[in-house]
């Protein structure tokens, strides 16, 4: 999914039982730092059409972004089964995101 955010959120559980590579992208449709962040985030998922990508609109206080933490907007974690392998927060370049990267690669 790279366009637009989730009405509905996924629960936390199913997060954490995805098996597969999972990018979470907390941010909101009205967050201009979110819309400055998509020109560094598109060419990410197009290098890697195997990673799921799940764009979580975060308001203050609603979960999961609660559960992960989330206090700045835009901040992507990317997950393998539950467990975190890398954070960005307000990234706007590609190697803002070279975090991200390096964690996939090692996968």
């Amino acid at each position: 999914m790279h366009g637009h955010y989730l009405q509905t959120e996924p629960a936390r559980a199913d997060v954490d039982a995805s098996g597969q590579s999972l990018l979470l992208e907390f941010g909101a449709p009205w967050c201009g730092h979110c819309q400055a962040a998509q020109p560094a985030i598109r060419p990410l998922l197009g290098d890697q059409p195997q990673l799921e990508h799940l764009k979580i609109e975060d308001g203050r206080g609603e979960p999961p972004g609660r559960s992960f933490r989330i206090t700045l907007r835009p901040t992507l974690v990317l997950l393998r089964g539950g467990q975190q392998l890398a954070r960005v927060v307000g990234p706007l370049s590609a190697a803002d995101l070279l975090p991200l990267r390096k964690a996939q690669a090692a996968l």
